[in-house]
């Protein structure tokens, strides 16, 4: 179909099962969120069961981390010119037979190298529903309403996530976390061709930027190893200096090579789009404070309050909800009032909660103290992720949807990334420095622990507040019109 008919008859017009293809499509990406922090609280098993040293066991975390943060923008260009169905089914594909491999991992090298590739495949998965997404629904109130679904899909995983992943480990093993995505997996396979329309972008030239993309991933995938191996051998170690170093000079080097590039992997003119980059600033700040959130209250919960891994999920349910909830109510505020002034508002509520959770006491209880906290903060992210998603894809042409998708993921996973490895080194740090203030006490001490956990909240509350002001300054108040092609059904191709 030509690019004219895609304008003359917009395909939400045409299809009226657009809102069962986005059921498909969210749960896909409510497989890939759910998957980065279900692991968390069954590592304790995992370690015992495949004899996991304490070193290594960080990487079952961190080998999908790094093929999914790293490999997002080639995912989303990748979808761009191959096919966004055809890339997302490849992805869907990969993701299930690596879970169930994940699950029949017999050693820690074989559940590293599965974990590897379930990143991978969910790198290729998340930008390519997005991009999906976007040249499904035109932009304004249907795609706002689209991506109000998935904004509380994507804001409430990580704690969804902890709460399956608690309940699966307590009522069977820690393999079925794992396993419990293999039927999802195959019923969206069986379904996805049937549901979803092919498209790709209507490019004069699909020559592919092999050395922008080798450049790009490779730095993002060394960048959050970096990140990561910090919290271990410290932020002023020489490994690290040099990953960090090799990290930056291969990302500038991208830059260089996009900036002479006939088709770039990134057309570094989308930043352009003050609403697109204002949402992926704040996009990269809110996962920076608010995905480190999770992994220093799972501790808190289990370390200092010692809760079972099932009661810490259920702990989250509070969290969950109101995410799900409130998630409705920003897809419309964000139609009539606009973007910019949800996303200050939004990322001050998190600041709030951030700071209820430095506050938290040695001998804390669940009501008084976690449960208004919960409230606050799942508030506070429903109004962010919703009008971020939103403002990262206002104005993109739909040949740019898949790199605008890759984009705004990579923004929150690499945020997410420096987060955790910030909150732990300053959580460590801390703790380290009570126990040499106060003789007799040791670092697994209740005492020990919260104060570390304080000192991080507070500095991710910080950068709670940084996120919103920059949201505000960076995001216009009304983006300015765009031509017929950039408002949701801009030229594409579609196939077969």
């Amino acid at each position: 179909m030509s690019a004219s008919t895609a304008v003359d008859a917009p395909l939400e017009q045409r299809d009226n099962r657009r809102w069962i293809a986005l059921a498909v499509i969210v749960v896909a990406q409510f497989m890939v969120v759910l998957d980065v922090a279900i692991v968390n609280v069954a590592l304790p098993s995992i370690k015992t069961d495949l004899h996991f040293s304490e070193q290594n066991l960080q990487w079952v975390i961190t080998a999908y981390s790094i093929l999914f943060g790293g490999v997002l923008l080639l995912g989303g260009r990748l979808a761009d010119i191959l096919g966004r169905r055809r890339l997302f089914i490849a992805g869907i594909a990969l993701f299930t037979v690596s879970s169930l491999l994940d699950g029949l991992a017999w050693s820690e090298g074989s559940l590293i190298a599965f974990r590897g590739l379930q990143g991978l495949g969910a790198a290729l998965v998340s930008p390519a529903a997005l991009s999906i997404l976007t040249t499904t629904f035109a932009e304004g109130r249907e795609r706002n309403r689209a991506l109000g679904i998935w904004g509380a899909v994507s804001g409430s995983g990580a704690a969804a996530g902890v709460l399956l992943g608690g309940a699966l480990t307590s009522a069977f093993s820690w393999s079925w976390i794992f396993f419990v995505n293999v039927p999802v997996g195959v019923v969206v396979l069986v379904v996805s061709p049937l549901l979803l329309r092919e498209s790709r972008a209507d490019l004069a030239d699909r020559h592919f930027d092999v050395s922008g993309a080798a450049a790009i991933t490779g730095g993002l995938m060394l960048l959050v190893y970096a990140l990561t191996r910090a919290t271990t051998h410290g932020w002023y170690s020489g490994s690290t200096i040099a990953l960090l170093a090799a990290s930056a000079a291969l990302i500038a080097g991208f830059i260089v090579i996009e900036l002479r590039s006939r088709a770039p992997l990134l057309p570094l003119g989308i930043f352009r789009l003050r609403t697109l980059t204002g949402s992926n600033v704040t996009g990269l700040l809110l996962a920076a404070a608010l995905f480190s959130q999770f992994f220093l209250l799972t501790l808190y919960m289990q370390q200092v309050l010692h809760y079972s891994a099932l009661k810490t999920g259920v702990a989250y349910v509070g969290i969950t909800l109101t995410i799900i909830i409130v998630s409705a109510v920003a897809q419309a505020l964000a139609t009539r009032i606009g973007v910019r002034p949800l996303l200050p508002i939004g990322m001050g509520l998190a600041a709030v909660a951030l700071v209820l959770y430095a506050r938290l006491p040695v001998h804390g209880h669940y009501f008084a103290d976690l449960f208004p906290a919960f409230i606050i903060g799942g508030l506070g992210m429903a109004l962010v992720f919703v009008p971020m998603s939103i403002g990262a894809l206002t104005g993109v042409r739909a040949d740019e949807a898949g790199i605008a998708s890759g984009l705004i993921n990579t923004s929150q996973q690499i945020g997410g990334a420096i987060g955790v490895a910030v909150a732990s080194t300053i959580a460590a740090t801390y703790t380290s420095h009570y126990v040499q203030a106060h003789p007799g006490t040791t670092a697994a001490s209740g005492a020990a622990l919260t104060h570390g956990f304080a000192i991080a909240f507070w500095v991710l509350a910080g950068i709670a507040v940084a996120g919103g002001i920059l949201g505000g300054l960076l995001v216009e108040s009304r983006p300015h019109a765009q031509q017929a092609d950039e408002v949701g059904v801009p030229a594409f191709e579609e196939a077969a």
